[in-house]
């Protein structure tokens, strides 16, 4: 916390020697073991923890694989397959590696979700919640660029898909489209520009994790109260033992989900087609990236119409990255100034509302978009016979499958040759994924311009004086014994 003092005293003279010419100690002693953090956070926080855990098996384990990882499109497969038959213990490391991502976006969007929830991103805060943005942001990146090296036939086809959405910016598209795949097409330099990138970048995350960690420090944690720290004596705890023993039990309770995945459902978080050798000449039926980024891939499919001289797909691209921009400047988006959501009865109806369209998109970004929602309330297609009568065009419907067929070809030889008649199949009219897409990614966007009113004209519980009276009354006995004063 920013103006905290140092409680640190070195005991030995090589203590006292090293604190004078490097305060490393002091610096660990001070940001993580009596850094004076709030005496009520809940286990919604446990999750940064957890990130850091996963951040480092994410880099060690990608190091690893690396040594053993060929990055040309002869090899790349079968060195992924090599790595998982002979490499000792290859298995073990490209299970945690694969399942590692997927579990490190379980945890970062609970961790984001939880800032939404308790307003951790507004002042004095901005900075830090920022600086998470672009985490996730560096994150979405690396996890892509790792997406396309098992080689297989969702990487070629995804990456395809994806690089190609740069080419829809106007004047610099193409350009940009060939530098990134080092090309006109996805060949060898795009695989080996895409592991130098995957190689990267994790490093970088680490570095602006750093600096999160360091913005956290200065204003110091945000608590379910969103009330600051008045008084460090009784609003606060060492965060060792107290926090130190609390995020260990949850790393410990989140390394067994882990786990399980590794151990016994490896594969459950993939594409079944990733164990297919990528085939340029052989498309997927259904191209989808990895579960994590489904909500984004949804709204970039809900958008299939031009806008003015936008095209669907530009317009498609600018919705997609605007989901994830439009999270940078929510600190000044929403103008209540009260933090936590448990005293905004109304904002805190719309954040559960907002989980909800989050979780939707992810299920239309998994589902083939021309498919119906709800199967069973699909319509019967029909046949329908277009000829010429007395000069003007006339039509003929049938439904009903297979008699449908017989009745509508028995008409089309009872007519003359001059009415040229001609058959088509009309499918019945259905509300499809990209129907609900399309009204969840206006809901989306709805809920942050919500954010903006409602702050104005809300009407908010009480807050609690101090995080300590908020610690008293949550543990006040119900039988009407009074709490001693302080």
């Amino acid at each position: 916390m920013s103006g905290h003092e140092s409680s640190y005293t070195p005991n030995s003279a090589f203590e006292r020697w090293l604190d004078k010419r490097l305060p490393i100690i002091r610096f660990a002693n001070d940001t993580a073991i009596n850094f004076p953090t709030p005496k009520n956070l809940n286990y919604w926080y446990v999750f940064g923890g957890i990130l850091a855990v996963c951040l480092v098996v994410q880099i060690l384990t990608g190091v690893i694989l690396a040594m053993h990882y060929e990055p040309s499109v002869t090899g790349a497969f079968a060195s992924v397959e090599r790595i998982m038959r002979d490499v000792p213990y290859g298995w073990l490391l490209r299970n945690i590696h694969a399942n590692g991502a997927s579990m490190f976006f379980f945890a970062v969007y609970i961790h984001m979700f939880r800032g939404l929830y308790y307003g951790s991103y507004k002042a004095p805060r901005e900075v830090l919640w920022i600086l998470g943005c672009v985490i996730f942001l560096l994150m979405i990146a690396t996890a892509f660029l790792g997406y396309m090296l098992p080689w297989g036939q969702m990487s070629y086809h995804g990456a395809n898909v994806i690089t190609s959405l740069f080419g829809a910016i106007p004047l610099v598209g193409e350009s940009l489209q060939t530098w990134l795949l080092g090309g006109p097409s996805i060949g060898n330099q795009t695989l080996q520009r895409f592991f130098s990138l995957h190689y990267l970048l994790p490093f970088v995350i680490a570095g602006v994790v750093i600096l999160h960690i360091w913005a956290l420090h200065v204003p110091g944690n945000n608590n379910p109260t969103g009330v600051e720290v008045q008084d460090v004596e009784k609003d606060t705890v060492p965060f060792h033992p107290y926090y130190t023993i609390k995020d260990g039990f949850a790393i410990a309770v989140f390394l067994i989900l882990f786990a399980y995945f590794v151990f016994y459902a490896p594969n459950a978080l993939g594409h079944a087609d990733q164990s297919i050798e990528a085939n340029p000449l052989v498309t997927p039926a259904h191209i989808v990236p990895e579960w994590y980024m489904l909500p984004f891939y949804a709204i970039l499919r809900a958008i299939t119409f031009d806008l003015g001289p936008i095209d669907a797909k530009l317009l498609g691209v600018i919705f997609m990255f605007a989901a994830i921009a439009i999270l940078f400047v929510l600190p000044w988006l929403d103008t209540s100034k009260v933090k936590s959501m448990r005293y905004r009865p109304v904002a805190r109806q719309f954040f559960l509302g907002f989980v909800a369209v989050c979780l939707m998109l992810g299920w239309c970004g998994a589902a083939n978009p021309d498919d119906a929602v709800i199967k069973s309330l699909q319509g019967e297609s029909s046949l329908v016979v277009s000829y010429t009568a007395d000069g003007a065009l006339a039509t003929s419907t049938y439904k009903g499958g297979d008699e449908a067929f017989e009745a509508a070809k028995a008409f089309m030889e009872s007519l003359p040759a001059s009415a040229a008649p001609s058959l088509e199949a009309v499918p019945a009219p259905t509300f499809q994924f990209r129907h609900l897409s399309l009204i969840l990614t206006f809901m989306y966007f709805g809920y942050f311009v919500m954010l903006f009113f409602i702050g104005l004209g809300e009407k908010t519980k009480p807050l609690p004086e101090s995080i300590h009276k908020s610690v008293l009354r949550a543990h006040k006995p119900q039988t009407g014994t009074a709490v001693p004063a302080e």
